[in-house]
């Protein structure tokens, strides 16, 4: 019952809040504006995202202040792409900020104490890899509210941990809040990179913490769509001598929305559907490294059989 009573709170308290957002928004002018690398034809106010920081704040705040590192490492990464978000700023300062964010989940999870320097080291890479790919595939309506649903709900179903089960709860709460106004055929705002940013470091946190207790890496799978996607654009990118950092619209589902003019929310769906049941497979237990593994080659060959044809179409 008490869980019932936060999440209705939480869920309340950030609809106006997204909605207060909105005003200072259109006051402010911080609207994304559409050009010829975008999914959407209409301006729309941009940072809708900012509510999954507030998310953590109210976790924080009504759960005896538990795990300050992991917020003040939300807060960080959060705060400063949102200015990203208003004004453009160096990389160089950004990757600073993610990286001092890096470490401070680390601290909260208590690895720096217990792992070498090198896999400290190795597994920053693949945290920061992670934290920029998940930004980067927000590129239509609904893929990162929907997709970042089929995620943390499965954790939600299976959580122990009384507190984590908390934040996933208010978690939740946030992202049906941004998806009343993002997953639409029309969206009244994007989320924005202080979104994305912050759900990547939500997530990372989670699937950190997930691990430790289970002592099974085979939770990274939980972020398997996404990452066959974002690795295999990649490549593409580079095999075309282009740019990975700049903008671009060679992702799958950006073939599917851009070039096959599918509905953004058919394919962001497809994508969040797809992933949840793996990832409830997983969750449950019913599927192991060897089976994750084959299930990872069926998918890349069936993203690749999908892709060359969409490829060869948007050349000609």
């Amino acid at each position: 019952m008490q869980l019932l009573v936060e999440f209705i709170l939480a869920l309340v308290i950030l609809m106006i809040a997204e909605l207060v957002y909105f005003k200072i928004a259109v006051h402010f002018n911080i609207i994304d504006k559409p050009n010829e690398r975008s999914s959407h034809s209409v301006p729309t106010i941009r940072g809708g995202g900012i509510i999954f920081l507030l998310a953590a704040i109210l976790f924080f705040l009504l759960n005896g202040y538990s795990y300050p590192f992991f917020l003040t490492a939300m807060l960080a990464s959060g705060i400063i792409s949102f200015v990203d978000d208003v004004r453009t700023l160096n990389n160089g300062l950004k990757f600073s900020v993610h990286l001092m964010s890096v470490l401070l989940i680390f601290w909260q999870c208590g690895l720096l104490t217990t792992l070498s320097p090198l896999y400290l080291i190795a597994i920053g890479i693949v945290i920061i890899g992670i934290i920029n790919a998940y930004n980067f595939m927000d590129g239509i309506n609904g893929i990162t509210g929907l997709y970042s649903l089929a995620v943390i709900v499965p954790l939600l179903l299976t959580e122990t941990n009384g507190k984590l089960h908390s934040l996933e709860l208010v978690s939740i709460a946030a992202l049906l809040a941004f998806n009343f106004f993002n997953a639409r055929k029309k969206a009244r705002c994007f989320a924005g990179d202080v979104g994305g940013i912050s759900l990547a470091i939500l997530i990372v946190f989670l699937l950190i913490l997930r691990i430790q207790h289970t002592n099974n890496f085979i939770y990274i799978g939980l972020l398997l769509i996404y990452g066959i996607d974002s690795v295999y654009t990649i490549a593409q990118r580079i095999y075309q001598k282009e740019n990975i950092f700049k903008p671009h619209r060679k992702h799958l589902y950006q073939y599917f929305s851009n070039e096959k003019g599918i509905p953004h929310l058919l394919v962001s769906v497809v994508y969040a559907f797809i992933q949840l049941l793996i990832n409830l497979t997983i969750v449950y237990g019913y599927v192991n490294f060897p089976s994750l593994l084959i299930l990872l080659i069926i998918l890349s060959i069936g993203y690749w059989a999908l892709k060359v044809p969409l490829i060869r179409v948007a050349t000609h």
